[in-house]
Order: C-alpha cells, then structure tokens, then sequence
C-alpha cells in the first residue's frame, strides 16, 4: 500500500474511532453499548474495513464490497455498511485528487464515473449487510441484478434514504452542512469529542434518520428530531458541555430501551469526519469552502 492510501485508510480509522468517543443517544459509543453491539466491535470493523475501502485503483463497487466483507469477517455484524457507502466515494476522491485538484471535484467525478458494475457489487454488499427495514423497491432492488449505475439507482433513492441522498447531490449535506457544523463546533469546544457530537445532533435535528424511518416511520423519526434540536439547543447554550452528559446518556438510554438507533445520522457523522480529515492531513486535498 502506497503512503496515499496508507494516509486514507488511516483518516478512515480515525474518523470512526472519533465518532465513537462521542455520547450520541441512540448509539453505540465509548459510553453505553446498545443494541445487541459494543464499542469493540466497532473498532475492529474499523480496522478491517479500512484497507479495503482505501485500496489502490479500486473501484467504488470494490471498495464496498471488499470493506463489507471483511467487516463480516472480523465481526460477524453489520456494524458500518452506511458508513462503508459513504466512505468509499470519498476514499476514491481522496486517491484521484493525488494530482493535486480538490476533494470536492474530484468526488463529483468519481460519482459521475460509477457505472452497472459498482451498482452490482453495491448491491451483494447490501444484501450480505441486510440493514434493518431494507424491504423490497420496484426500481433498482438491490436484491436482483443492477439494471443502471450505482448513481442512478442511489438517485432513485435519495428521497427517502439520506445515504443515497448524498451520491444524487454531490454530498451536499457533508461538505456544505456537516463539514460547516464540525469546524464551527470545533472552534468553541477544546473537547472533540463536543463538536462531533454538535455535528451529529445538527444532522439528527435536521432531517428525519433514514434508518428510524424504515425500521418505526416517519411520525417517530420526527419525534427524535424535534427531541435532538432540544439538545442541539442546550449544548450550543452550555458553557461546559459534560454538564449535559447525564442528560444525554438518559436520552440514550431511553431510545436503546425502545430499539431505537439514529444510525444514518451516525454515518453522516463519520463521513463527515473522514472528510475533514481528509482534507486536513492530505498534501493534495486543499479545502473546497
């Protein structure tokens, strides 16, 4: 592995290993496991996916399926499969702009570049993943062959999956609202574990979390977003944000009592880390702002 990809797998791990340091309600992280899964695992699917998902001259479609593979390999779970579809465009942009372009430019030509192929090693990642409330779609079901681009079948998604929302717009929502929310966060809090949790509560309270959505519906996926801007609200007013840790932690564990897991938002997160990252410790990535 070159030093490039050695550097983007790297920028991956820390993107996930910093996620979990923060107490996200809902989730898996370094202060309450839920759902069935632990910190651990979470780590170790960080470490197996990451050299997969920054391989050389690989493919969008390869980097998922390899990086999901190896996830399943190491955990036996589905502990990252949003995080995987986020990061590998992102890890291909990394790769390409080399040459000394912009990250943002350089994403928007690797999704410009998927084709049938990416869908179809998308699609076996998917279904080996099986994501809760995955269901069956008319169009481009994930579980018979592509019949279009990875970009066309995530744009017939992107109304109702934010994951897919971010290939049909270029990651808008990472590089114009979560990269904006980070730095912003950061600048206050000498703490990063504060500012990644005031980029996931921002992206919790701005739009109803794909993977609520499909596992309990629109009405309860809105009720978690109106609590989240509550939160968002109370940490931006908090002049020391652990004040708020036995709050957040009682929120936590009121929605893993339900099974409630505000995973896409989570995976925005990360995909937003990884992009800061990326364009933080790359010589080649310059800031796209």
């Amino acid at each position: 592995m070159s030093l490039h990809a050695e550097r983007i797998a790297a920028a991956f791990k820390w993107a996930c290993l910093a996620e979990l340091e923060a107490p996200k309600p809902g989730n898996v992280h370094a202060f309450a496991t839920g759902h069935r899964m632990t910190v651990d695992e979470f780590v170790r699917s960080a470490d197996a996916a990451a050299s997969p998902l920054a391989a050389e001259r690989a493919r969008v479609g390869v980097r998922i399926d390899r990086a999901v593979a190896a996830t399943f390999s190491a955990v036996g779970t589905n502990t990252n499969l949003g995080i995987i579809l986020l990061c590998a465009p992102l890890a291909a942009a990394a790769e390409r702009d080399a040459g000394g372009a912009d990250l943002r430019a350089a994403l928007g030509d690797v999704l410009r570049d998927l084709d049938v192929d990416d869908a179809n090693l998308a699609f076996r990642a998917i279904v080996r993943a099986a994501p809760a409330g995955l269901g069956r779609s008319v169009r481009h079901d994930v579980c018979e062959p592509a019949s279009a681009t990875l970009l066309q079948a995530m744009s017939e998604a992107a109304g109702r999956d934010l994951v897919a929302r971010q290939y049909a717009t270029d990651f808008t929502d990472i590089f114009d609202f979560g990269l904006a929310l980070l730095e912003t966060a950061g600048e206050s809090r000498t703490d990063p574990k504060w500012a990644t949790l005031a980029t996931f509560l921002g992206f919790l309270s701005a739009f109803p979390d794909s993977h609520i959505v499909r596992k309990y519906g629109t009405e309860t996926a809105q009720a978690v977003q109106r609590e989240a801007a509550r939160y968002r609200r109370m940490l931006q007013e908090a002049e020391e944000p652990s004040q708020l840790l036995s709050a957040l932690l009682a929120w936590d564990n009121a929605l893993k009592r339900q099974g409630i897991n505000p995973g896409t938002s989570a995976d925005l997160t990360v995909a937003t880390l990884f992009a800061h990252r990326l364009q933080s410790i790359l010589p080649s990535v310059r800031n796209s702002g």
